[in-house]
């Protein structure tokens, strides 16, 4: 099985080699890994890295600036990467992270990882069948917070 990850020479931080990390050891799995210069480029590089590379699914990886322009880049990102997951038919899992998140550089940093990682372990229990997240659905889990849990 291969793993795609799309990500940018504009994040402040290396996302793809958390990602890499995580996914490293993981049995029969190869990772192809395609860097662009910023978030509009994460579409084609997905869909790139599904017909050319032959990757099962991909996690496209991008960091979203402060400013309300980077916001409506980061809404074009994301829809382009929804048509480029309807056109090849595979999972591109939208791993991104806004700086308005937080204030606190090194508190980013730490979310970055965290959802990084997390959506990392959904792409390899997404390729093992459309069973394998059920026993979590309802729960509440979150990629670069805590969990919220169950509300009943």
């Amino acid at each position: 099985m291969r793993i795609g990850i799309a990500d940018t020479t504009f994040s402040r931080v290396d996302m793809a080699a958390w990602a890499i990390d995580e996914l490293e050891g993981a049995k029969g799995v190869k990772v192809e890994r395609y860097t662009v210069p910023g978030m509009k480029d994460l579409a084609v590089a997905a869909k790139i890295l599904v017909e050319r590379h032959r990757c099962d699914i991909v996690l496209a990886l991008g960091w979203v600036g402060g400013a309300k322009i980077d916001e409506t880049c980061a809404h074009e990102a994301n829809m382009a990467l929804h048509a480029a997951e309807l056109m090849t038919s595979t999972h591109i899992l939208k791993v991104f992270i806004h700086e308005s998140e937080e204030r606190d550089a090194r508190k980013l940093a730490r979310i970055a990882q965290d959802r990084v990682r997390k959506h990392a372990q959904n792409a390899l229990a997404l390729l093992k069948g459309k069973t394998a997240l059920s026993r979590d659905a309802g729960t509440g889990k979150r990629q670069g917070y805590a969990h919220a849990g169950r509300i009943a």
